[in-house]
C-alpha cells in the first residue's frame, strides 16, 4: 500500500463512507479506497464502526474521518472545481445542492456534510486573471449569481449588456 505524502483529512461526522461514495460517483477521476474500522471504542463510535475512509476527488487524495458531530465545516475551506461548460457547471452544482446541499452566492454551494464547494467555470477564472475592466465586468456579473451562468460571464467579458 502506498500512502500519499500529503492528503486532505476531512472530519465528516458519522457519514465518511457515504460522503466518499457520493464524491466518487459525482466527479471524474474519483474513487473510494480502503475503509478502516475502529479497533476499539472511541469518543465518536464503537469498535468495528467505520472510522477512516480513503478516497480520491478529482485525483486529489483525501481521507474522511468519522469524528462525531462536534467538528463543523465552514467556508474558510472549500473545494474549487473548474468547469468548461454550463452543462458541466450545472451537473456538479445540481448534484451537490440536489443531494441535501444548499446554494450560496458567487458559485459557492455546500454539500449535506457541510463541506463548501466552488463550482467555477474557467471563463470566470480567465476573466478575473485578465484584470482591468474585463475583470470588473465579470466580477460584477458574478456577484449577482448563485450558480455561475457562463453565457452571462462571457457577455460581461465582451462588455455586452446582461
Amino acid at each position: 500500500m502506498t500512502i500519499p505524502q500529503a492528503r486532505l483529512c476531512l472530519m465528516l461526522g458519522h457519514d465518511a463512507e457515504a460522503a466518499a461514495q457520493f464524491y466518487a460517483a459525482t466527479f471524474p477521476d474519483s474513487s473510494v479506497g480502503q475503509v478502516q474500522r475502529a479497533p476499539s471504542d472511541n469518543p465518536s463510535g464503537k469498535a468495528g464502526d467505520v472510522l477512516v475512509v480513503e478516497f480520491t476527488v478529482l485525483g486529489m487524495p483525501c481521507i474522511g474521518v468519522n469524528g462525531g458531530p462536534h467538528f463543523q465545516h465552514g467556508e474558510a475551506f472549500s473545494f474549487q472545481i473548474s468547469t468548461d461548460t454550463q452543462e458541466e457547471t450545472g451537473r456538479y452544482w445540481d448534484a451537490i445542492v440536489g443531494n441535501g446541499g444548499a446554494e450560496s452566492m458567487c458559485g459557492w454551494c455546500r454539500d449535506k456534510w457541510g463541506l463548501s464547494w466552488q463550482i467555477t467555470p474557467r471563463v470566470l477564472i480567465e476573466a478575473m486573471s485578465a484584470g482591468g475592466a474585463e475583470a470588473k465586468r465579470a466580477f460584477d456579473a458574478m456577484m449577482q449569481m448563485k450558480k455561475i451562468d457562463v453565457a452571462k460571464i462571457e457577455a460581461a467579458r465582451r462588455g455586452a449588456a446582461l
